[in-house]
């Protein structure tokens, strides 16, 4: 039967027909950016000087706290070193970063000021243990202790047991300087889908401690690049990938996070300059975490 027969009684009695031609493959970008990002210099800069000049609601506090957790090689020391290159304006490396061993490199509890010139910026990251599998890495109830202020300052992390009340390390009065103002957990984008059961049983756990403490909660998702190769060519695309979403999506999903709460960035691993477009992520994330966190020093202070 000649092809145009044969086409026109498929199309009669609704039988699927071979063209020989096979569909174009799904396009991997969105025709306009689901979220909007000023990439202009101008608009770096700017953040950069409101977030030197930030005004706390409680000028006392000194800085705000933010603790950084998430899965063993998530990016939490690289993302506060990313953020101390941003303001240092040269690659630092204040939080030191293991090589991918699959075993946490953070093992004490300390605190990672940002410079600012002679005196420092008004915010300070915390970075835990990774959580691991079962029993293994950091302690869910260490993680929350340290959201009540609770481990001091060099505190030793024993995967094995948390600190608890009748130690003598642990800080029974802790002040608003020592609590956390902003709860961080970082994932990356790359595997977001592989994290364990456990893993995000664990974080899920610690949110909910967060929330009943009413402290303000973000997911920063780390290593887009490696998720999505339009990324990986051009940071700026990021908001046109449909794999980004994706990942995004799985992210709110898994942890009960708002998708407006997620925050993608590109650490700094192996650049050996700054890089605008970098910095623009960066740089949305730590304002968004900064009002989230001062929102909640304001609400301390109605309830004081």
């Amino acid at each position: 039967m000649h092809p145009s027969l044969l086409k026109a009684f498929g199309a009669a009695f609704g039988l699927p027909m071979e063209t020989g031609t096979p569909p174009p493959p799904p396009k991997k970008e969105f025709d306009d950016p689901w979220r909007k990002v000023s990439w202009s210099k101008q608009n770096r800069d700017e953040m950069v000087r409101v977030l030197r000049n930030f005004e706390l609601n409680d000028p006392d506090v000194g800085q705000l706290r933010c603790l950084l957790h998430g899965p063993v090689g998530a990016g939490k020391s690289s993302f506060i070193n990313s953020v101390n290159n941003v303001f240092q304006g040269r690659i630092t490396s204040g939080a030191l970063v293991a090589a991918a061993s699959g075993t946490s490199f953070t093992m004490t509890y300390k605190t990672h000021y940002i410079k600012n010139g002679k005196s420092r910026l008004p915010f300070a990251f915390n970075d835990v243990m990774g959580l691991e599998a079962q029993e293994n890495g950091m302690q869910p109830e260490d993680i929350i202790s340290a959201l009540k202020g609770h481990l001091p300052e060099g505190y030793k992390f024993n995967p094995c047991w948390p600190l608890t009340e009748e130690s003598a390390e642990y800080n029974k009065k802790p002040t608003s300087s020592h609590k956390v103002h902003c709860l961080v957990s970082v994932v990356p984008a790359d595997k977001i889908s592989l994290m364990t059961s456990d893993v995000i049983a664990k974080m899920r756990k610690v949110r909910e401690k967060a929330s009943k403490l009413g402290i303000p909660q973000v997911v920063v998702m780390t290593m887009p690049d490696k998720a999505c190769e339009l990324v990986d060519r051009d940071v700026k695309r990021i908001y046109y990938s449909k794999a980004i979403k994706e990942k995004m999506q799985i992210c709110s999903n898994e942890l009960g996070v708002p998708m407006n709460c997620i925050l993608p960035v590109k650490n700094y691993h192996e650049e050996g300059v700054l890089d605008d477009d970098m910095d623009i992520l960066i740089l949305n994330a730590m304002t968004q975490i900064m009002h989230f966190a001062n929102d909640y020093l304001w609400d301390l202070q109605q309830h004081a």
